[in-house]
């Protein structure tokens, strides 16, 4: 004696593929709201190269842009290229920068402070609100790459030009 309903064969193998049909779209309707985030690749080259702006620096420098944070990140980089004698005008970052020498040989002055000497390999480390320049010596070209983060929008503060007296102290 049956209680319940009885069911048919078909309607017994039936629930099996109901089940797993209404899995798959509870699955595949929450999973697409949330998907983890994807691994970005910048490709060499996929920026164009720009001159430094007059405004900031003193000669021929090259900066190619590399990678730009976007929130809640907020660091961003770029390759610089000096030419002999070219140099930033005096600047200071709110969250501090990061140079990594490449290539040629480079300088680094601190206001009231000394001029040092970079070359490929060396880091160099520029606290939050020092005020500083940085460029290639006098007859050798020099590249680095700077990392700096941005505070309310903002990386950087460029102020007057390293004058030809200051730089060849």
């Amino acid at each position: 004696m049956s209680l319940g309903r009885s069911y048919s064969m078909k309607e017994n193998a039936m629930k099996p593929l109901a089940a797993i049909s209404l899995a798959m779209t509870l699955f595949s309707s929450t999973s697409s709201a949330q998907e983890a985030p994807m691994i970005e690749i910048n490709r060499v080259g996929s920026q164009p190269s720009a001159a430094g702006p007059e405004s900031n620096f003193t000669g021929s420098v090259r900066v190619d842009s590399l990678f730009r944070g976007t929130e809640p990140a907020r660091v961003g980089g770029g390759t610089v290229t000096f030419e002999p004698g070219a140099r930033t005008a005096w600047h200071t970052h709110p969250l501090g920068q990061t140079l990594i020498v490449t290539a040629g040989v480079g300088l680094v002055g601190q206001w009231d402070g000394p001029i040092q000497e970079m070359r490929p390999g060396d880091i160099v480390w520029i606290p939050p609100g020092v005020k500083h320049w940085h460029g290639a010596s006098p007859s050798v070209g020099m590249s680095h790459i700077a990392i700096a983060e941005s505070l309310d929008g903002k990386s950087v503060e460029w102020m007057e030009k390293v004058t030809d007296e200051h730089y060849l102290d």
